[in-house]
């Protein structure tokens, strides 16, 4: 899960590890938000890619 701070939602990180057991990637960005794919291109896909990493 990739937070940004200008989403609508903050999730936390208790949150997720609960709703989405096991949390394989949380991390808190600190800029972007809702559209973050065209806000921050560059970001989104290293999240993406972090978020995959550990599934190889």
């Amino acid at each position: 899960m990739s937070v940004f701070p200008d989403e609508l939602y903050e999730t936390t990180r208790n949150w997720a590890e609960q709703a989405y057991p096991p949390l394989v990637h949380y991390n808190r960005l600190d800029k972007g938000g809702h559209f973050a794919a065209w806000e921050q291109p560059d970001l989104f896909v290293k999240e993406v890619r972090a978020g995959f990493r550990s599934l190889r």
